[in-house]
């Protein structure tokens, strides 16, 4: 099972929030932290604060946090409502019926499979993704430096 960019980036910006609670966080942060483009991340965004798992503060001083606790953010709720229907495989090609589907089992089988998946995400909270708070952190802050060039010294600031 592959989740989309968006459920992985989603995860992401909802870790980095509960890294900093009661914080309000820029969307340029999150991005130059994680490295992912800051276009992508403010339709993710978007999309969080529809589904009621972050708020979001305009203008001057404003940014982005949880609108609720770790603990109270299941994974399972955020895979299901940024993936939206889950559906393994397509028994339709554009308006044609699959000629097996009457008799294929493959469908059922794989509907179980992502049940289980989501039961699976639906055991853990965004607080069990924090559990090594300080590490990932560091990780982000580590991973924020700009890359060394291959000499092993800083790039220089450049002159103007």
């Amino acid at each position: 099972m592959e989740l989309t960019f968006y459920t992985d980036y989603s995860l992401r910006v909802l870790m980095y929030l509960g890294m900093r609670p009661g914080k309000l966080c820029l969307i340029s942060d999150i991005a130059r932290d994680y490295r992912i483009s800051r276009n992508h991340l403010v339709k993710v965004v978007h999309g969080l604060a529809r589904g009621g798992f972050i708020a979001t503060y305009r203008g001057r001083g404003g940014g982005v946090t949880l609108a609720r606790k770790p603990e109270e953010i299941r994974l399972g709720d955020v895979v299901r409502y940024t993936e939206g229907p889950i559906r393994p495989v397509t028994c339709f090609h554009g308006a044609e019926l699959c000629v097996i589907t009457p008799a294929c089992t493959l469908p059922a089988i794989l509907s179980e499979a992502v049940e289980n998946f989501l039961a699976t995400l639906d055991r853990y909270t965004l607080a069990d993704l924090l559990a090594h708070r300080r590490h990932l952190a560091r990780l982000l802050a580590k991973n924020a430096e700009p890359p060394r060039p291959r000499n092993g010294r800083r790039a220089e600031s450049p002159t103007r």
